[in-house]
């Protein structure tokens, strides 16, 4: 096993884009071929060992390759994009589009992320230790959310504090724990696939679904008129997770003839029916 730790030289006011901090890319290297490997900052290159202090030794493998980084990464982007295998620890803030596109491994952060988290993700794991911004889980534009790799295969993001809006948008398959808070539009445009919200969330939870599961333990402040009251089921399981309701259950979003459902812990939402 090979680990490779980067710390930061300084915090530049241009954002970096190194979606080269990658076990796929790191792995087989030297260090000074890793400290090599170029990063923008707006429209210039730099080197990477210009932007961190490098050490340790890379494994031979992706899955045999561990990068930490060090610190305040918040001004980093891109880091984790479309790893297939190994682990990144990143014991701070990270920029926008950790773990975007990922096809395997795990990334953890110990802080806050960034718009665009997880964002196409097919496969692998992103645990949020802190809180997540908007598009957690979601799409580029033209493109899809959140997908399986292959029947069977995804990806799940978990996230110990709150997110913003749009969490999952046009999500096609995986699963998406949030236990804090979410915003707006949660859900938007999902056609399968799992969001389970511990916490709160804002209004259009749904909005244009065709498919997939929402699960709120908390408060949904506003329930679209398109999804339509089926009663009430005692417990929800989701992938041998059990949660107790009993729950309000919903189907919608009706407007797209979609056949998702949304499931409202009652005691919190009674408000609704």
């Amino acid at each position: 096993m090979g680990k490779v730790e980067l710390t930061p030289i300084e915090k530049p006011h241009i954002p970096i884009e190194a979606e080269v901090i990658s076990p796929d890319i790191f792995a087989g290297k030297s260090l000074e071929e890793i400290g090599d490997l170029e990063v923008w900052r707006g429209n210039r290159k730099k080197k990477l060992k210009e932007v961190f202090k490098i050490s340790g030794d890379a494994g031979k493998t992706p899955g045999e390759t561990t990068i930490i980084v060090n610190g305040d990464a918040s001004f980093i982007k891109r880091i984790g994009q479309g790893m297939t295998a190994g682990e990144i620890l990143i014991k701070g803030n990270v920029g926008m589009h950790v773990g975007a596109e990922m096809r395997g491994g795990k990334i953890v952060v110990e802080g806050n992320a960034d718009h665009w988290a997880g964002a196409g993700m097919k496969a692998g794991i992103l645990h949020i230790k802190g809180n997540a911004g908007n598009y957690l889980g979601g799409n580029y534009r033209g493109d899809i959310g959140m997908s399986a790799l292959q029947k069977g295969v995804y990806g799940t993001i978990i996230v110990e504090g709150n997110a913003g809006d749009e969490v999952g948008a046009w999500m096609a398959d995986g699963k998406i724990i949030i236990k804090g808070n979410v915003g707006a539009f949660a859900g938007v445009h999902m056609s399968g696939g799992n969001i389970i919200v511990y916490g709160d969330a804002a209004e259009r939870v749904g909005g244009e679904m065709k498919g997939g599961t929402i699960v709120i333990m908390g408060q949904l402040s506003e329930l679209l008129p398109s999804f339509e009251y089926k009663g009430e089921v005692n417990e929800v399981s989701i992938d041998g997770e059990k949660m107790l309701g009993p729950f309000l259950t919903f189907v919608g979003d009706l407007a797209e003839d979609g056949k998702g459902t949304l499931y409202l812990l009652k005691e919190k939402n009674a408000h609704l029916i």
